[in-house]
């Protein structure tokens, strides 16, 4: 057993598994992308089948060696990457021959994120992503509160000049949204507005000011620095090695003096 999973070690790590691997989880995106073409996927709708049945055994041989390969089941379940592609195969086999057709082209295409736990670049930035979940969730109060304010206010002003966009507060929240992002925003959202009240300029202008420029800033800012600390985690620059070498000397230095006493 001990050479069994030696061996599966050895292949799980080896370059060419995981270039293979990345390279089928590639022909799988081709595949469902095939299928969203009517005419190709009548024609050779056995042949994607088929491709498909395939690939989704290889990929369970390969999350089988994997986990031979580990030195316990405890080491392979604490990988929460691990545990993403156990449940994505595992869904594909369980809705093979499902009549819910969308559900099964939804769970085909989610095993292209399984390039994610394979490629270490990109598994480093979703881990960046992750660490600015508990930094968002203060960013999107604030965003929420500042969406909420200005919406309440453009439907109280605008509402009969624009019913389209400010006639209810869920219109007026989409509005807010398409003029953040830029998008048309003065052709498409001020200017009809301007042209009856010209003293609108001031809510928009604020907004923009305020929304796009301050508070997606924010966002920016805070997915660049949990991105350099993770990078400075995997690859740590001179000057943190010095640090981190500098506390082990002072630590040892610490230990010395308390063993005297």
């Amino acid at each position: 057993m001990k050479a069994i999973r030696q061996i599966c070690a050895r292949i799980s790590e080896h370059p060419i598994f995981t270039n293979t691997i990345i390279v089928l989880i590639i022909l799988n995106a081709i595949l469902v992308g095939l299928e969203t073409y009517s005419n190709v996927a009548s024609k050779f709708h056995e042949w994607i089948y088929f491709g498909d049945r395939l690939l989704l055994w290889i990929f369970t041989i390969e999350i089988v060696i994997r986990l031979v390969g580990r030195k316990s089941l405890k080491s392979f379940i604490k990988d929460p990457w691990n545990m993403f592609d156990v449940i994505i195969v595992a869904l594909g086999h369980i809705l093979v021959g499902s009549h819910y057709v969308t559900v099964l082209r939804v769970v085909r295409v989610l095993r292209v994120l399984r390039a994610v736990s394979i490629i270490p670049s990109l598994r480093k930035m979703v881990n960046a992503l992750i660490l600015t979940i508990p930094s968002m969730g203060t960013i999107m109060l604030l965003l929420g509160i500042f969406f909420y304010i200005y919406a309440v206010i453009g439907t109280m002003l605008y509402s009969d000049i624009a019913p389209e966009y400010f006639g209810t507060l869920h219109d007026s929240l989409l509005a807010l949204f398409q003029v953040i992002t830029l998008e048309s925003w003065a052709s498409g959202v001020m200017r009809p507005i301007l042209a009856e009240d010209p003293t609108s300029w001031w809510y928009f202008v604020t907004f923009i000011v305020i929304g796009a420029f301050v508070i997606i800033n924010l966002f920016v800012g805070v997915i660049v620095n949990n991105v350099e600390e993770a990078s400075r985690e995997e690859t740590p620059s001179p000057t943190d090695i010095k640090l981190a070498e500098l506390q082990q000397e002072l630590a040892e230095i610490k230990r010395l003096l308390e063993n005297k006493k």
